[in-house]
């Protein structure tokens, strides 16, 4: 009989462990082999607040409460067993949470699968030795399944633990990779145009590449690669001899980040867009935020900054020592300006009216006045914005319009939604709906601090004061957009579903807005 329970007890154990695994995986791998970011969202799934539980559904507040209470009955259940010397209570527990908890973080994924990547792999391996180990020793102790039941409830903290012990090991493998696109940017020596803002940036550096394209040898980084990696696989993979202008996106977690990007990709031209409410999660404050932005001027020559942005405004006072040339929509001493009037947008360059451009739906006139700044600088000239300006086109799900078979106009700005792009998504409806039924469909907005409660809130009475419906997806935010919206706004536990519901009520001439769209590690 104690054979048999050894057997199913470390059965059970392994496939408890194995199910973590893969759940806690994921996380870390869409957190960026982050540890402290990976625990941020084993709080969440472990600990839900009350606030979340009120606004949830009789369903889903079951799960999390059940969640939450197997997590909580292990370390009871730990010291029952050892004071009682059953460690089965304890054994048991574990298989069981280890199987099914937290319920909704599926082992598989649904939008965020695991992708079985060398470092995956690595971190994978190494959070196996590590359980191991700690098994081996508590087979010598005679208490092998005890051991092994602490290692499946301390799955998260293993791989955290991994990760960061494999943190050295890949900085000095990607250090190689630098090293290689450093040497390749030396050899091709393009003008270097380094684009940063807390949002803003990827559109403005694929406007810049689209008014430089008839020239030819333009390179920009590709989607969002605007970190070490990304950036430097950028250059090793597309830089060749012909590349005349490189467009990098830079983007950061914190100080320091952008100020080692740009020590080995130095700008010939800083771009800074916008200081917002990005990553407060990370960074706490929008000083710190600011401080980690100005980082990218410290070598350019040449510096283009926002001014329609009141931080940023500050900027030129700061560079004196330096060429700065102002953007913006609003401001009226910006030496570019693209100002909306009526059907056309206006080109300003230093006071004087250089060409005019249809708007384009999803573009925001600061971002194409930043990106005319750098192509101005870059060597355009005035004279042939009016040519250049034609191929300026929207950026895939940022507010971009489309037209669905059914005759429902579709704007999708799911792609890393923040409080100013959701203004102005709301305002995209507002101009395409042309009165019709419109719906706002979204998780919310993240990555905010404690400023992510009050800007959800605010976003959904916004919603509401336009007349426009709400349907909310997920937990991560539902409480605060009820709260903003009221009680009548619709609920849906994954996007699919959210969909689903949208293509059999809206008719044609009707328009949705698809505003964020989160992956499904979060709650």
């Amino acid at each position: 009989m104690n054979v048999i329970w050894i057997v199913v007890g470390a059965v059970g154990l392994i496939l408890g462990y194995a199910l973590q695994m893969a759940r806690w995986l994921r996380a870390l791998q869409r957190e960026h082999y982050q540890g402290t970011s990976m625990f941020r969202f084993w709080r969440r799934w472990s600990w839900p607040s009350f606030r979340s539980l009120t606004f949830a559904t009789l369903w889903r507040s079951g799960t999390l409460v059940l969640s939450f209470l197997l997590w909580c009955s292990l370390p009871v259940a730990l010291v029952v067993a050892i004071e009682a010397h059953a460690p089965a209570i304890f054994v048991i527990d574990a298989i069981i949470y280890g199987v099914v908890c937290p319920w909704e973080l599926t082992p598989r994924g649904r939008t965020s699968k695991l992708q079985w990547t060398r470092r995956l792999g690595t971190v994978a391996l190494l959070g196996l030795v590590i359980s191991v180990v700690f098994v081996v020793l508590g087979l010598l102790a005679h208490a092998e399944l005890l051991v092994g039941a602490l290692m499946v409830w301390m799955t998260p903290f293993t791989l955290a633990a991994a990760a960061g012990l494999l943190a050295p090991y890949e900085a000095h493998r990607a250090a190689n990779f630098v090293d290689t696109a450093r040497q390749r940017l030396a050899r091709v020596h393009p003008v270097v145009v380094a684009i940063t803002g807390s949002y803003g940036k990827t559109s403005t550096k694929n406007h810049l590449a689209d008014l430089l394209s008839a020239d030819g040898g333009v390179v920009a980084t590709p989607k969002s690669f605007n970190n070490r990696a990304g950036l430097s696989r950028a250059i090793n993979e597309n830089l060749d001899e012909g590349t005349r202008v490189f467009v990098a996106e830079m983007g950061t977690y914190g100080p320091g980040e952008i100020r080692n990007l740009c020590a080995w990709c130095t700008p010939d031209i800083a771009v800074v867009t916008a200081i917002g409410p990005v990553h407060l999660e990370r960074m706490k404050t929008l000083d710190i935020i600011e401080q980690a932005k100005f980082e990218i001027t410290e070598r350019a020559p040449v510096i283009i900054v926002n001014i329609d942005d009141p931080r940023l405004a500050l900027w030129p006072a700061r560079l004196r020592d330096r060429r700065v040339r102002t953007a913006g929509s609003r401001a009226t001493s910006a030496d570019v300006r693209v100002v909306p009037e009526g059907a056309r947008w206006r080109v300003v360059v230093d006071a004087e009216d250089v060409a005019t451009m249809d708007p384009v739906v999803g573009v925001q006139p600061t971002n194409v006045a930043c990106a005319i700044a750098a192509a101005l600088e870059v060597g355009a000239l005035p004279s042939e914005l009016e040519r250049r300006l034609s191929n300026v086109r929207a950026v895939a799900n940022r507010a971009t319009v489309a037209t669905a078979a059914s005759g429902v106009v579709v704007v999708d700005d799911t792609f890393n939604a923040n409080p100013a792009s959701a203004r102005a998504s709301l305002s995209v409806l507002d101009e395409v709906s042309r009165g019709a039924r419109r719906v706002v469909v979204t998780p919310g907005l993240i990555e905010l601090g404690q400023r992510q409660g009050p800007e959800n809130e605010e976003l959904a009475r916004e919603v509401h004061r336009r007349g426009m419906e709400l349907v909310i997806v997920g937990r991560t935010n539902s409480a605060a957009l009820l709260e903003g919206y009221g009680p009548q706004a619709r609920r849906f536990k994954v996007r699919d579903d959210a969909v689903a519901w949208v293509r059999e009520s809206l008719r044609a001439g009707d328009a949705v807005l698809y505003l964020n769209d989160l992956p499904d590690h979060y709650p």
